[in-house]
């Protein structure tokens, strides 16, 4: 970026960044990383460093003696106690130091995770945006909103997954919801914080549509006149109920209309989407189980 941007340029305005992040459902996410791990994938690269150092052997032990944990089973990978795969996304959202990073003898692991789970809370929703890998549609639109950018497709729910294609027992999904429960607490809270965030902006998104249109008909009767105006009545559709009035043995709506080609050209650049999203048709369970869903 500074290539391209020098920072002691004064012509350059200063960058600005934003932190974003995806959730996902804590238990199909651990199934997720078990299979990547049972392929082969380490996280050996990756320091853990937390506040200024990297945690000792003691403070995190490693849950395998070789290279890697290639063919693991689930079983093993439950029942490591070092298993940084147990409410990562927890972890990862927090902030370590205020228990002390990866020494757990500072104070109760229940202590510790409580106060782990605010943490990751209260940085949650200081972010500009996140998402949920199980509302695909409504990420992409809450992104689009958030920074006025627009992608060149539309996203696709792909549920066709590695931990998709794995059949765990009842009880299995049970203990892998414990071992995940502040990540489950957490993800129960962004799904809310999520879909308010969501309400918010379509209700924002219609206040704005509603506001054009408004504009739109009295810049229309500026230009047009009554007579311009009564032609319009009888061709453009009109979204409140239609009251008619008898005059001279002919009945006319006294109602106008309140979109018109322009303003529904708006629409599908920017303004309103009501086709491109059909939220009708976009529940949790819709956007998750379908084995591929694409937008209509």
């Amino acid at each position: 970026m500074n290539t391209r941007e020098p920072p002691k340029k004064p012509t350059v305005p200063r960058r600005n960044y934003y932190y974003i992040t995806i959730l996902r459902d804590p238990v199909w996410r651990y199934l997720s990383e078990w299979r990547h791990v049972q392929r082969g994938a380490t996280w050996k690269a990756s320091l853990h460093v937390c506040d200024g150092r990297a945690p000792t052997l003691a403070e995190l032990p490693s849950c395998y003696p070789g290279d890697d944990w290639s063919g693991c089973s689930l079983q093993d990978f439950m029942d490591c106690p070092y298993n940084l795969a147990s409410n990562r996304q927890v972890r990862m959202l927090a902030d370590l130091s205020l228990v002390g990073c990866y020494n757990v003898s500072t104070m109760s692991e229940d202590g510790r995770w409580a106060m782990l789970l605010e943490s990751a809370k209260r940085n949650l929703r200081g972010m500009a945006f996140f998402g949920l890998t199980e509302y695909q549609r409504k990420t992409q639109y809450l992104f689009e909103r958030t920074f006025r950018l627009a992608f060149i497709a539309p996203f696709t729910q792909l549920n066709g997954t590695r931990a998709a294609s794995v059949e765990v027992a009842p009880e299995t999904q049970h203990r892998i919801r414990q071992l995940n429960k502040w990540d489950v607490e957490l993800y129960e809270y962004a799904r809310d914080l999520f879909l308010q965030r969501f309400q918010v902006a379509r209700q924002q998104e219609r206040r704005q549509a509603r506001k054009r249109r408004q504009q739109e008909r009295r810049r229309l009767r500026g230009r047009m006149g009554r007579a311009g105006m009564a032609k319009l009545v009888a061709v453009w559709p009109s979204d409140k109920p239609q009251r008619t009035e008898t005059q001279a043995g002919r009945t006319i709506s006294t109602n106008l209309g309140t979109s018109s080609p322009e303003v529904k050209q708006q629409g599908r650049g920017g303004g309103e989407t009501t086709d491109r999203w059909d939220w009708e048709n976009n529940s949790a369970l819709e956007d998750y189980m379908n084995n591929v869903e694409q937008w209509r």
